[in-house]
């Protein structure tokens, strides 16, 4: 491998000199991001930044989760207080469903995207066709600005009208495709069937969606390197393919964490959990920012020569909130169970149905469990919920390591 391999020196330094240089900046970010930002000044009233300076702090700090800021932003400020600068001093501002509004601020790459793309094999020159949408949602800038970055031209394509697509391929004659993995394979089959030569696009970054081994085949038989994005509207590129194909390499500049689902606490490495997001950029701070994604971390350095951090990539949605005999049932309670109870290794709340009513089994990986102390778990159960529900105890590895910890079975 050669330099030309990595967009810069920052992703194969040593994990230890970048863990040191996150952590010597946070600090200082937090103290600014408190000054500024209203819902922070808030939310962080008890805190002193100069304290958040490893791991361990960070992990002490609340999370603020992405399915909460439709409540966050409804007090009447679009955007909740979370910018350090009022709206009109921001580059663009964004909705997505819900509704939920996000802020983009001024700067190269804001959106860290650049790295994502130069891994799946853009570089300086090339034209590149962009499929995300421009109007409402960030998606179509977000990409944008990474490929100005790396010096690409950019054709606007935004979505649908797929003949139009495959004309302007063929004309313009790009050489890398963004947007979603399912819209190129539509767009190479239209062109096929127009008898369209759209040979030029030799490397695609996709994201939006899943890339099943199917699918990622079916594009590279038309001689396209097809490389994934892990991004968010909220948050911009979280994590990246690199051609090893051995996880997401996590983008520099952002920390991220993987926790117990329902809670802000990290899992070891390997367990699966929510991930948890703090970029380190300017405007729209975002701190320790639930998904409300599931993955892992995985051990190890990717065979490609980057050293940050992977994971394992999309597993799943954290947020498995489910109604039971009229009530809501969260991942938090069910995580407030098994921190009042520290010899469960590991829970998982099972809903079914049965004679016409909903039943919750909690079931609970430990030892050997008395009658007493099944006894006080369903008291727990009770008391947490707010309703009545069975206790199983199970052998402490029989429940699967899938971040899951309500499965609703009504539907089984």
């Amino acid at each position: 491998m050669t330099s030309a391999d990595f967009y810069d020196d920052l992703e194969v330094r040593d994990p230890a000199a970048r863990e040191a240089a996150l952590f010597d900046s946070l600090p200082g970010y937090l103290a600014a991001v408190k000054a500024d930002a209203p819902y922070y000044q808030t939310l962080f009233k008890d805190i002193d930044p100069a304290s958040i300076s490893d791991r361990a702090a960070l992990a002490s700090l609340p999370v603020t989760r992405k399915s909460a800021l439709v409540d966050i932003q409804s007090a009447g400020n679009p955007l909740g207080g979370l910018t350090t600068r009022s709206p009109g001093q921001l580059l663009r501002i964004f909705q997505s469903p819900g509704p939920t509004y996000d802020a983009e601020d001024f700067g190269a790459d804001w959106w860290n995207t650049a790295r994502a793309l130069y891994a799946s094999g853009m570089r300086k020159g090339d034209i590149v066709h962009n499929t995300f949408a421009y109007h409402f949602t960030p998606a179509g800038v977000m990409m944008e600005a990474g490929a100005q970055a790396i010096g690409c031209a950019v054709f606007p394509a935004g979505i649908g009208n797929t003949e139009l697509q495959v004309q302007a391929i063929h004309d313009i004659r790009p050489t890398a495709y963004t947007g979603t993995p399912s819209f190129l394979r539509i767009i190479l089959e239209k062109a096929d069937a127009m008898g369209k030569d759209v040979s030029s696009l030799k490397n695609a970054c996709v994201g939006g969606e899943g890339l099943p081994p199917d699918l990622r085949a079916a594009i590279e038989s038309h001689g396209i390197h097809c490389g994934q994005a892990y991004a968010s509207a909220d948050l911009g590129a979280i994590a990246y393919e690199t051609p090893a194909r051995e996880g997401l390499v996590v983008s520099e500049n952002v920390i991220v964490e993987v926790v117990r689902p329902g809670t802000g606490e990290p899992v070891p490495d390997g367990e699966v959990g929510e991930v948890v997001v703090t970029p380190l950029r300017t405007g729209y701070p975002l701190i320790r920012f639930a998904t409300g994604d599931l993955s892992a971390v995985m051990v190890g350095q990717s065979p490609c020569g980057r050293t940050n951090m992977r994971l394992k990539g999309w597993m799943g949605r954290a947020d498995q909130t489910t109604k039971v005999k009229g009530m809501f049932v969260h991942p938090a309670q069910i995580a407030e169970i098994a921190r009042r109870h520290p010899e469960i290794t590991r829970i998982r709340a099972i809903v079914t149905h049965s004679d016409g009513t909903d039943v919750l089994t909690v079931k609970c990986a430990m030892g050997e469990a008395s009658d007493s102390l099944k006894n006080t778990l369903m008291q727990t159960v009770q008391n947490v919920c707010k309703l009545k529900g069975l206790v199983e105890i199970v052998a402490p590895d029989s429940l699967p390591n899938d971040g899951k910890v309500i499965e609703d079975a009504r539907g089984s």
